[in-house]
């Protein structure tokens, strides 16, 4: 009983990140990863223009992240992070979600990101979310010798034109 309702998924409300957020988001940061970001990496980062923050607010708390620049044909996601105590209860998927939702054939066609080559978690996560490893970047983080994957997200056009032939053909005769 207990386990299914760990699994139970989280309603979040996902926003624009504001400067009350900045603790609670570092809190996050700070047990999510090894290298975590300052709260100095923050406020540069999202002083340029853009740079986009948003938060997963469940309530009155902050439960998940985002960190993404716009890019003209692309969205570049930074940093991504949920808190310990809410993960595998959706949170991720819906802020990936709302990101996908920005994707466009007309505009900004693909989402992008590097993970660290030990970050399995978000790896597989990512993996799950319909994201691809497209290339490894060599030595690519200042704190560590490690490689990173780019893994990216192409916005798929209509679905009509995905369809496998024989579903085409199946479609035309019947």
């Amino acid at each position: 009983m207990a386990m299914t309702e760990s699994f139970t998924r989280l309603d979040v409300h996902i926003r624009w990140m504001i400067r009350r957020d900045m603790e609670q988001v570092l809190d996050i940061e700070q047990t999510a990863f090894e290298f975590p970001w300052s709260e100095e990496d923050f406020v540069a980062c999202l002083r340029r223009r853009n740079c986009i923050g948003m938060v997963a607010e469940r309530g009155d708390r902050v439960v998940g992240f985002m960190i993404y620049e716009l890019h003209k044909t692309r969205l570049h996601l930074l940093n991504f992070a949920v808190a310990r105590d809410t993960r595998r209860r959706g949170v991720g998927s819906q802020m990936v979600e709302k990101l996908v939702a920005k994707l466009s054939s007309q505009r900004r066609t693909r989402l992008s990101l590097e993970v660290r080559e030990t970050n399995l978690d978000a790896q597989l996560f990512f993996k799950g979310s319909g994201f691809r490893a497209t290339s490894v970047l060599r030595d690519f983080y200042d704190d560590s010798p490690e490689d990173a994957y780019l893994m990216q997200y192409y916005h798929r056009a209509a679905e009509i034109e995905f369809l496998p032939v024989e579903d085409s053909i199946h479609r035309m005769a019947g």
